[in-house]
C-alpha cells in the first residue's frame, strides 16, 4: 500500500504544472513563427515578482555568430515612454510637477499654440497635437544633439496636427517635450535623473540610454530585410528622444520594470491609477492611452497593460496582466517583427494560457 501511495505521488510530481504547461505553449509558438522570422530574440515571463522563463533565441551578431543572451541588451523603442513615465510620475507624487500646468511653466521658449494650452498630461496621452515623425528621415536621424532641450528644435515650432485634448494622434516627440519639462521640474538633466530615480532603485542593471557609437559588448546588432536576406540597419543617434524611444534594455529587466507597476511600492496607487486609466477627448470619448500606457482587454476579456516599441533595428512588446501578477516581455532585433504593435491581441494571445487561474 505504501509503495502504491509512494509511486502515485511520485507520478503527480512528474507532470507538468499548469504554468509549465502554459510556458511551454507559448515557447512552442515563439520557436515555431515568431524566432524563425528574426535575427535575434528574446522573452521573459514574470510571475508574482518571480522570473519563470528567461531565453533568448538565434544570433545578436549574425557575422560573429553571436548568439543571444538573457543579457542582451535590444533598442526597446517606444516602451521608452513607460519607463519615461514612471520617472514622471516621482516628480508628481514629490509635487515638483502639475501634470496639468501649461508646459510653458516648465519650458518658457516652448512655442505658445493658439489653438489650446498643451499640458503635460495632454503630452503623456499623446493628446496635445504635436506632431509625429515626418516620415523616415526623421527616424533615420543620425546626428547627436546636445542635450533633451536640443532636440525640440525638430518640431516645436511646427502646427498641432488638432486642438489640445482633441483628438488622439501618437507622437514620440509629445515625450521629448515631456522630458525638457521633467529636467526644469528635477532641476536635473533628464538621463542622470531617471539612472538614479528609477534605473537604480528598481535594479534595472540592464537598461540605459542608446548612445551612438558607445562601446557596449552586451548591446545587440540592429537588422532589417527578410529572413535569408538580413542586413546591418543603418545607423541613427537616438539623443532627440531619450524618453519617446531612445532606451536599450533586455526582457529580464523589462519583467521587473513590470512587476513594480502591479501593485503600489515604488509608485503610489494614485500615481498607477492614473497612468493606467484611459484619457478622454475633450468631448468625453476615452482613449485607450493612460500615461505612457496603452489600456486594454484580450480576447478574454482580461485587463491588459502594454506598450510595444518599433525602432531602427529594434521591436519590443511590454505586457502586463495584473489579475494573474504576470508580466511578459519580447524584443527582437529586426525593425519589423511578427509582434507589430498593430497586433496587441495576438501578442496577448501567445501568452494567454500564462494568465489562466493557477
Amino acid at each position: 500500500m505504501f509503495l502504491l501511495a509512494a509511486l502515485f505521488v511520485s507520478a503527480r510530481a512528474a507532470e507538468p504544472t499548469a504554468l509549465e504547461r502554459a510556458i511551454s505553449q507559448a515557447r512552442e509558438i515563439v520557436t515555431t513563427k515568431l524566432a524563425p522570422k528574426v535575427p535575434g530574440l528574446s522573452v521573459a515571463v514574470g510571475v508574482d515578482g518571480a522570473i519563470v522563463w528567461s531565453e533568448g533565441f538565434g544570433f545578436a551578431d549574425l557575422a560573429a555568430k553571436r548568439p543571444v543572451t538573457r543579457d542582451t541588451r535590444f533598442r526597446i523603442g517606444s516602451i521608452s515612454k513607460s519607463i519615461a513615465a514612471a520617472g514622471l510620475m516621482l516628480l508628481v507624487e514629490r509635487g515638483q510637477l502639475d501634470l496639468d500646468a501649461p508646459v510653458q511653466k516648465y519650458l518658457p521658449d516652448f512655442p505658445v499654440k493658439s489653438e489650446g494650452v498643451i499640458t503635460t498630461r495632454l503630452l503623456a496621452g499623446h493628446l496635445a497635437g504635436i506632431r509625429h515623425y515626418n516620415g523616415e528621415a526623421e527616424m533615420l536621424l543620425n546626428r547627436p544633439f546636445a542635450n533633451v532641450h536640443a532636440g525640440l528644435a525638430i518640431f516645436a515650432a511646427d502646427p498641432v496636427v488638432a486642438p489640445p485634448g482633441t483628438k488622439f494622434h501618437y507622437s514620440t516627440y509629445g515625450w521629448t517635450v515631456i522630458s525638457a519639462a521633467m529636467e526644469t521640474a528635477a532641476r536635473e538633466d533628464f538621463l542622470p535623473f531617471m539612472e538614479k530615480n528609477v534605473f537604480g532603485p528598481l535594479k534595472l542593471a540592464h537598461t540605459r540610454a542608446d548612445r551612438a557609437g558607445a562601446p557596449d559588448p552586451d548591446r545587440t546588432e540592429f537588422y532589417q530585410g527578410q529572413p535569408g536576406k538580413f542586413t546591418v540597419a543603418p545607423p541613427v543617434d537616438n539623443s532627440y528622444k531619450w524618453a519617446g524611444g531612445g532606451f536599450l534594455s533586455n526582457t529580464e529587466d523589462l519583467v521587473r520594470f513590470g512587476t513594480a507597476h502591479l501593485q503600489p511600492g515604488f509608485l503610489k496607487a494614485a500615481s498607477l491609477a492614473a497612468m493606467f486609466t484611459p484619457q478622454k477627448t475633450t468631448d468625453g470619448k476615452p482613449t485607450t492611452y493612460g500615461i505612457g500606457w496603452v489600456v486594454n482587454k484580450d480576447a478574454r476579456g482580461h485587463r491588459i497593460l502594454m506598450h510595444t516599441g518599433g525602432s531602427i533595428g529594434g521591436t519590443s512588446v511590454l505586457l502586463l496582466h495584473p489579475e494573474s501578477k504576470t508580466v511578459v516581455a519580447m524584443v527582437c532585433n529586426h525593425s519589423r517583427s511578427p509582434f507589430a504593435k498593430e497586433a496587441y491581441e495576438a501578442i496577448a494571445e501567445i501568452f494567454s494560457q500564462l494568465f489562466a487561474p493557477r
